[in-house]
């Protein structure tokens, strides 16, 4: 199956996510913007506006998935990185928030997600 026609599901089923984190109380696809609600609620928007590109413009679906799982593995990367990587204050005050299940469960399947588009996105994009 090929990326233009996987990526706009996978961005689609950003409803199911959203509906999963803000009724649910599950947040597995954002969980590394769990304590900036408005930033996770704009990662939410920038996903509607990827997918509403996608259907608006199906030759740019690579493009888009490629370049917005690019910031997604950056984004991941960086906050897992931040959490278990930098020594804080917190960690020597016994006040320290360990990493938590919903942000290992995001960082796989965002992760995992975000690489196989950014790798398919590269190869589509050279002409491969």
């Amino acid at each position: 199956m090929s990326a233009t026609r996987i990526l706009p599901w996978y961005y689609a089923a950003t409803v199911v996510f959203l509906l999963l984190d803000y009724l649910g109380g599950v947040n597995v696809r954002v969980a590394f913007l769990e304590s900036l609600p408005a930033a996770r609620l704009a990662y939410y928007a920038i996903c509607f506006t990827c997918l509403a590109l996608m259907i608006w413009r199906p030759a740019w679906t690579t493009l888009i998935g490629t370049f917005e799982s690019l910031v997604t593995l950056i984004a991941l990367i960086f906050s897992m990185a931040l959490r278990v990587l930098i020594p804080t204050d917190a960690i020597f005050e016994e006040n320290a928030a360990f990493v938590t299940y919903q942000e290992i469960v995001n960082f796989m399947i965002s992760g995992s997600v975000a690489y196989v588009a950014w790798t398919r996105g590269l190869q589509a994009l050279r002409g491969q």
